[in-house]
């Protein structure tokens, strides 16, 4: 191997050197990694990495000093180990379940239509926002709006009907609409 390696560093010397060791030292090399790591896929990013690792650092392979395929498991075994303890120090990966929404990442949009919302709801008369809060806030059904409020059914229901005109006819109503907030 030593006569692969020339002191110039040659590229197509450093692709034989290191076309030599994994010829020689491949299939030991994955079939180490297999093992350490129980999956196919990841013992052969692991023998890549060695290998970029053993093309890094070619003085290794041709100083003499102990043996190659030792030098080899021993950066296979610390790339594995390095990878087990990044992904144990990562909190365990959740797959999304269908039946529950994906988590809000961002919750900056929702802030602002809240104060767009409150803004225009400022603008309309106390009678007006009264309605327009015990049916879409409160989640109230026309009846129990008018119960809450002192009021018939159908004065909630102009009440509401004239509220969200209101809405829809202000610089605000119209952003809402944008938005898709307001109908």
């Amino acid at each position: 191997m030593a006569a692969l390696w020339s002191r110039k560093r040659e590229p197509a010397a450093d692709e034989a050197l290191i076309r030599s060791v994994y010829e020689e030292h491949g299939r030991a090399l994955l079939a180490y990694a297999t093992r350490l790591t129980g999956d196919r896929a990841a013992a052969e990013d692991v023998v890549q990495e060695t290998l970029v690792r053993a093309w890094r650092n070619p003085d290794v392979l041709v100083n003499g000093k102990g043996s190659v395929r030792g030098w080899l498991l021993t950066v296979a075994r610390n790339i594995i180990t390095d990878r087990f303890r990044a992904k144990s120090a990562r909190p365990a990966e959740v797959p999304e379940v269908p039946e529950k929404p994906p988590v809000q990442r961002d919750h900056a949009d929702s802030v602002v239509d809240s104060v767009v919302v409150l803004e225009a709801l400022d603008q309309l008369s106390a009678d007006h926002r009264d309605v327009l809060v015990k049916i879409y806030f409160e989640g109230r059904s026309v009846s129990e709006a008018a119960a809450a409020l002192g009021v018939a059914p159908g004065t909630v229901k102009s009440r509401s009907h004239y509220a969200l005109r209101t809405l829809r006819n202000t610089s605000l109503g119209r952003q809402l609409a944008l938005k898709g907030v307001a109908g």
